[in-house]
């Protein structure tokens, strides 16, 4: 088993709270993902706590303390610099809202556990006796590659339906396959995920695509009947055919799933720009029919601007930030664009590169390209230009400014943009390179109103 060394100090933060319960005469031991990545040698990120002390009890004993969730039994201690969840050992009652319990009971260590989630989550460690304590057979499953419910999948699912997306985001993260009984009551269930607020699912989708093995992650939301309601865009991608000179590799669900698999730690933005870059080609799907009836071509016109818009929708639908919304849609409105890069004028392409959005459309270009055509030649040429130019030349400092056009006589009105925008463009240009160029092209544009005597 692997753990943060003991040395470290989040390691010795979090067994120094484990000791101070015990002292105290309370049980308390590391619980679920921390253990389960242990058990997997994975070193942990951090540390819950499970103990037989009642919230009261651990908020007289930690007095940097916030109960977080006390009346579920949850209360977060802080301890050097670090932040603990401690939990209760509970076992709960029914759930109503299919989120959280309507009730709990204090319980052991094992009721504690048959409450959980998953095998995988229900172990417990006794980091003072470096010993495993496993109720319901999560070594075994770890073992054995499997995600399986504790207990009864269709009662573990209704208390929390975003289970079932959990289910599947350890699945793909793990590379382990679900149990049968676990997949089928998803399958059964899926309709009930759109109960769970819209902020957590997008959550576990943020956790799921940026993980390993997105893809995956992707193909099982849609195998299992999540994807059909959380995202229904992307299960309609299946079937669309594609021109094989431009797709070789299938359908645009297909080349989809292909491009999600190439991520590499992304952003949430450039994960989500990749899974939506091509959602609106369904919608703009177009066969170019010859007089005997036979398909010349296949064509998606728009389907950037189509694509752009339903991401806003998507991106709406899921409560993301505004920031993250628009450079969703900014990057599926762009997707294409790299393609023309070489027949840009000096100025479009030096605004191209201004975006700070740019590094994760050139990855994403990078991503769509091999995953069809492989021919990277305008990824290259666009990569070679973004990085030997200077930062002075793709944002230089305006050769003029308004205050010139002020003191040159212009009032501000409708034109006083349109010049500076026409200047900016000269320089960028490189058609003027000086202040003096500037000034005296400027005189040459504008017209001042003559004075009356």
């Amino acid at each position: 088993m692997r753990h943060n060394k003991k040395d470290t100090k989040l390691f010795k933060s979090a067994l120094q709270i484990v000791s101070h319960l015990r002292d105290k005469g309370y049980s308390a031991f590391f619980a679920g993902g921390c253990v389960r990545d242990m058990v997997m040698d994975i070193a942990p990120v951090d540390y819950d706590i499970a103990t037989s002390a009642t919230p009261d009890e651990v908020m007289s004993l930690f007095r940097r303390s916030i109960p977080v969730g006390a009346k579920f039994g949850v209360v977060n201690v802080l301890e050097d610099e670090f932040q603990f969840e401690i939990a209760t050992f509970r076992s709960d009652g029914t759930y109503s809202d299919g989120r959280r319990p309507d009730s709990i009971n204090f319980c052991d260590a094992e009721g504690d556990v048959k409450r959980r989630d998953f095998t995988i989550n229900g172990m417990l460690f006794d980091p003072l006796e470096e010993k495993i304590l496993d109720y319901v057979g999560g070594k075994n499953d770890i073992k054995a590659c499997v995600i399986r419910t504790i207990g009864d999948p269709l009662e573990r699912f209704a208390e929390d339906h975003l289970r079932m997306i959990r289910a599947v985001r350890f699945s793909a993260r793990f590379s382990f396959k679900i149990e049968q009984d676990t997949k089928s009551a998803i399958k059964k269930l899926a309709a009930k995920i759109l109960t769970v607020s819209a902020e957590r699912i997008r959550e576990e989708l943020e956790k799921g695509l940026t993980a390993s093995n997105p893809h995956e992650f992707v193909r099982l939301l849609d195998e299992l009947g999540l994807a059909e309601q959380i995202l229904p865009e992307i299960s309609g991608m299946k079937g669309v055919e594609q021109p094989e000179n431009f797709h070789p590799e299938g359908d645009v669900f297909v080349h989809t799933l292909i491009a999600v698999s190439m991520l590499v730690k992304p952003s949430w933005e450039l994960a989500m720009g990749i899974l939506l870059h091509d959602i609106g080609k369904p919608a703009a799907f177009f066969k170019e029919v010859n007089d005997k009836g036979e398909v010349e071509k296949i064509r998606f016109y728009q389907h950037d601007n189509i694509g752009a818009r339903m991401a806003g929708k998507i991106c709406n639908r899921l409560k993301t930030s505004t920031f993250t919304k628009e450079r969703i849609m900014w990057l599926v409105k762009k997707h294409l664009i790299i393609k023309d890069v070489q027949n840009m004028r000096k100025s479009t392409l030096k605004k191209l590169f201004a975006d700070p959005g740019f590094p994760e459309l050139l990855e994403l270009f990078r991503i769509d390209t091999l995953s069809s055509t492989k021919d990277l030649t305008n990824y290259d040429f666009c990569k070679e230009k973004f990085e030997t130019m200077d930062e002075d030349e793709v944002k230089p400092a305006p050769l003029v400014t308004g205050h010139d056009l002020i003191n040159m006589g212009l009032k501000p009105g409708p034109d006083y943009g349109k010049i500076l925008s026409f200047m900016m463009e000269e320089q960028l240009e490189e058609r003027i390179t000086s202040r003096e160029e500037a000034l005296d092209l400027v005189k040459n544009i504008i017209v001042l109103p003559v004075k009356k005597s």
